[in-house]
């Protein structure tokens, strides 16, 4: 596999309190983090990145969900030769399961872990989701090879979010959610250490809930400064 040089959006300035790193959902960018990470800004340095294939960053046409995790991998890697310490890795949805991923296989670049409505993956029913029209900021072939992969997904996912070490904070979006709630609870009870906080708002929390969502992760995160 070879990593291929993601996009990113900065907020901030580096201080004293450790950089966060920002991963969106599939279809997403890194425009979709700009409400929560202009409030985290306030007194840290805040990362976005575009995900491949989505956004300004590069479309190889393969999409491996470990390929994702190797490209954040270098990203965090710059991140913490900056800084002189990990990042705290927020992510949704797909972006959590690509954190999870980095955490697991890098846990010395992984300060905090915040996952937003992101379950333990089990095999559930394929629903091939539709193409909008229109021209798109993400390689449609991107969302099909990610979504396969969450559909149908590897059974190693549990041994894999078990070697978490990160502290962990996982948010449920609450019964408006898609995610089955105990798939969810299951991933705040396997990590390492981790815990379990409802916030209704579906599965869209930080843009449904912004205040509530910021707030959460602030305080998570000042747990540790």
């Amino acid at each position: 596999m070879v990593a291929v040089a993601l996009s990113s959006r900065r907020w901030g300035s580096p201080g004293t309190l450790p950089p966060v790193l920002l991963v969106h959902a599939t279809g997403e960018t890194s425009a979709d983090w700009t409400r929560v990470a202009t409030d985290l800004a306030r007194d840290r340095l805040v990362v976005a990145v575009d995900l491949r294939g989505h956004g300004a960053s590069p479309r190889p046409g393969s999409y491996a969900l470990t390929e994702l995790a190797e490209d954040l991998e270098a990203v965090a890697a710059g991140l913490a030769a900056e800084h002189g310490r990990p990042a705290d890795v927020v992510g949704h949805s797909l972006g959590g399961l690509v954190a999870c991923l980095l955490a697991a296989r890098r846990a010395d670049l992984v300060g905090r872990l915040v996952l937003e409505d992101v379950p333990v993956p089990h095999p559930r029913e394929p629903r091939p989701p539709s193409r909008p029209d229109g021209d798109l900021d993400v390689d449609w072939d991107a969302v099909l090879e990610v979504r396969a992969q969450i559909d149908d997904p590897d059974p190693d996912w549990p041994r894999v979010v078990a070697s978490v070490t990160a502290p962990t904070l996982v948010v449920w979006g609450g019964p408006e959610s898609p995610m089955p709630p105990e798939h969810v609870a299951e991933m705040a009870a396997t990590v390492a250490d981790g815990r379990l906080v409802r916030i209704d708002a579906g599965h869209l929390v930080h843009a449904r809930q912004p205040a509530a969502f910021t707030a959460a992760v602030r305080g998570f995160l000042a747990a540790a400064d």
